[in-house]
């Protein structure tokens, strides 16, 4: 029998166990480099004052390093984080310039005398960081361009929650009050499906084009939604300076409990969309007489395809400085016999309310609808980040303390973005939504037309090549009056823009389905509109 081993090589064994690095410890080597390079390890040394009575031996960005560390790791609790750090404590505190891993009582008092001056200032390094390397060289074109070929910014501000249980504990005269750890942090509110009796309502601001978070502002109970309206706002506007892009062409699309009109007084100079509270709007007369109409747009439910809710989408509302949209879903014929989870039940009819102050000759009614309902793709992202980071997983039993852990992990986040980037150069996502031929843009509405639409692989693990960000594959297609007509299609894309006309009428366009592979037998997109 002929065998391969090289006689030269000798194998020793030795009885003795030695400890394994963790299999996350290649991406921190990496991410420790990439923060030493980029001096982010030494504005935080030097940017963050922190006074405190008694430190010891550690300083503040020694807490920090633990965070990095956790985060990265993707451990459950931290008890699991230092169980597998604890034999490599101290390469693991060399590779950020540092000598001592701190404990993990020092790292829960520190995180407990946290204060607010000092999140705000590691917020503000962390946009700061953020701003100063735009993914990818191109990120400038990154936008959605509307019928006017006008390009826009899209943000998206929505909150998260987190809920904890707490058990029964005994009521008497004779014992003394009862007090829980996590009074300071959580308070009783909205839990949504999670189960608990307390909860924690956490902001966040996310740039839609690059998936980049900007901010993160998180409050006990059902939060100060309207001030940490106001602190994402001022997240957007230094994005924005430092991109140097208009404030007035930035879409900023929220969730329904922003729709009010004294929340919205507070997005002054910006273009919103969001659903609407005030349900009372509905009966203005001029919305009435709207709605007694036909509907103007059909939209196909994928579960429901024999049930087309329609669309009744009056254009203006009176004596209003934005537009009053109204989306009705169900069969008047065969009105529904129990409540929708979502909008206003009447009569059987499911109303949905909108507002916007978005241009009218930019976006039409229907436009502002499909815009906001593609703000779905929202939730995939705080689903990858559930999985990869779990921001909302406690890490202190003090409100500061977690803002801080909340802070780090989106840092993480946005770290793994650009060297995912580095690693596999894609360019930034860019959306055509809406296309005007008239003679003047018909070159740059060709151009935009063959952009990519597809959501690209950035982010996830560094060295990941998998897809990460769902998102809805149909955008809505118009056209106006004109002579040019052009098709676009592809293999690789399941919805192309499909287009035509004649001479005496006008344009027609809309979605359809297209084939994803030569032989023509693909499927159909999860989401239909006729």
């Amino acid at each position: 029998m002929n065998s391969i081993a090289d006689g030269s090589v000798i194998v020793q064994t030795s009885a003795d166990s030695l400890p394994c690095p963790p299999p996350w410890w290649g991406e921190l080597v990496l991410l420790s480099q990439h923060l030493r390079k980029q001096g982010i390890l030494s504005r935080l040394t030097e940017g963050i004052r922190f006074e405190r009575r008694r430190f010891g031996h550690y300083e503040l960005i020694d807490f920090l390093v633990v965070l990095f560390g956790y985060a990265v790791s993707s451990e459950h609790t931290l008890e699991g984080f230092y169980e597998a750090v604890q034999p490599w404590a101290h390469p693991f505190m060399a590779l950020f310039g540092r000598d001592r891993l701190p404990s993990r009582s020092a790292l829960s008092r520190a995180l407990a005398a946290l204060t607010a001056p000092v999140i705000e200032t590691l917020r503000l390094l962390f946009l700061n960081d953020l701003l100063a390397r735009p993914v990818g060289a191109k990120a400038e074109i990154a936008g959605l361009w509307d019928r006017e070929a006008q390009q826009w910014r899209v943000f998206d501000i929505d909150g998260t929650r987190e809920a904890a249980r707490q058990r029964a504990l005994p009521h008497a005269d004779s014992l003394p009050s009862s007090q829980r750890r996590l009074d300071s942090v959580c308070a009783p509110g909205y839990t949504g499906r999670k189960r608990g009796e307390v909860v924690r309502t956490r902001t966040t601001v996310l740039q839609a084009h690059s998936h980049q978070w900007l901010g993160s502002f998180g409050n006990k109970g059902n939060g100060v939604y309207r001030q940490e309206l106001r602190q994402g706002l001022k997240a957007i506007e230094a994005y924005l300076k430092a991109h140097q892009f208009p404030s007035l062409r930035a879409l900023v699309r929220l969730d329904g409990a922003y729709g009010t009109g004294a929340v919205l007084s507070d997005l002054a100079g910006y273009a919103f969309v969001t659903r609407g509270k005030d349900y009372t709007v509905l009966d203005h007369p001029l919305i009435q007489a709207r709605l007694h109409l036909p509907a103007s747009w059909r939209a196909m439910s994928p579960r429901k395809p024999d049930q087309a809710p329609p669309l009744r989408l009056p254009e203006r509302a009176g004596g209003t400085r934005w537009r009053a949209l109204s989306r009705c879903g169900g069969d008047s014929s065969e009105p529904r016999k129990t409540k929708s989870r979502v909008g206003l039940t009447r009569q059987g009819m499911v109303y949905e309310l909108f507002f916007t102050n978005l241009p009218q000759q930019s976006f039409t009614a229907c436009d502002v609808v499909e815009l906001y309902l593609h703000r779905g793709a929202f939730e995939p992202t705080l689903a990858d980040e559930d999985n990869e980071l779990d921001p909302d997983r406690w890490c202190s039993h003090s409100a500061c303390g977690q803002e801080c852990w909340q802070v780090i992990a989106q840092w993480v986040w946005n770290l793994r973005l650009e060297l995912g980037h580095v690693l596999t150069p894609q360019p930034v996502r860019t959306v055509s939504r809406l296309l005007l031929l008239s003679p003047e843009n018909r070159r740059s509405a060709e151009r935009l037309a063959t952009a990519n639409r597809r959501v690209l692989p950035l982010g996830k693990r560094i060295a990941s090549q998998a897809r990460t960000f769902p998102s809805n594959l149909m955008g809505a297609y118009a056209a106006r009056l004109a002579r040019a007509c052009f098709v676009v299609n592809g293999d690789q894309r399941l919805m192309a823009a499909c287009v035509w006309s004649m001479r005496p009428g006008s344009q027609i366009a809309g979605p359809a389905p297209c084939a994803n592979n030569a032989s023509g037998t693909g499927t159909r997109p999860s989401t239909l509109a006729e």
